[in-house]
């Protein structure tokens, strides 16, 4: 009879999203998306932090929807060295970091975890709290799997992202606390991505995921 130990680790228990799963293979070069909403998607849903499972977090009120799959970096937080490297921002918004992840075929389903490798990213301000969108190509896709930076994406696409996030938490008759500061090549999104990762460090501790095979 074959041992458990000697198949591959694997979880006995869902784990959670943001705190039980790797940043990914090789980050920050190459991380795990874990995918919150899609491009078919008119509600903006969220992780709940407690539980793991996705939560509605509201209807958007726009008709704009997210060009890419788009979620966060598992084990990631935006804090104090995060914000040190959005000059205009007084503190992260302490949330896991966002991705957005490019990829030819449609994706239309959430709950996912896509291999990402990182080229830039969008430089966005929250009420005064950095809140920055990493930008990735789904690795081995058709059409993107090649780029190496942002530069490498048509205009076009990047615009459209500015456009979502500048828009997508906007309310009529409510100012808008969203400005976006620009956008950034791959190697300021790769200190992003280690600012993170050292600010998770910090607040949550630096145990890895501990598969259950027994």
């Amino acid at each position: 009879m074959t041992s458990p130990n000697q198949h591959e680790s694997w979880h006995r228990h869902r784990p959670h999203p943001w705190h039980g799963l790797a940043v990914g293979d090789d980050p920050p070069s190459e991380v795990d998306a874990f995918i919150e909403l899609t491009p078919f998607d008119v509600i903006k849903y969220e992780t709940d932090k407690r539980t793991g499972y996705l939560r509605v977090d509201r209807p958007q009120r726009t008709s704009s929807t997210p060009p890419t799959p788009y979620g966060f970096i598992p084990r990631t937080w935006c804090g104090s060295r995060v914000a040190a490297l959005s000059p205009t921002s007084n503190a992260g918004d302490k949330d896991p970091l966002d991705i957005c992840v490019l990829t030819e075929r449609p994706v239309n389903r959430t709950e996912i975890l896509l291999k990402a490798r990182v080229i830039g990213g969008i430089a966005m301000i929250d009420g005064g709290e950095a809140d920055d969108k990493i930008i990735a190509v789904m690795v081995r896709d058709a059409v993107y799997g090649k780029a190496e930076d942002l530069s490498d994406i048509p205009t076009a696409l990047i615009d459209r992202l500015q456009h979502y996030f500048s828009t997508y938490k906007m309310v009529p008759g409510v100012p808008d606390a969203v400005t976006i500061a620009g956008t950034y090549g791959r190697e300021h999104a790769l200190k992003v991505i280690r600012a993170s990762m050292e600010d998770y460090e910090e607040e949550y501790g630096s145990s890895p995921p501990v598969p259950d095979g027994a």
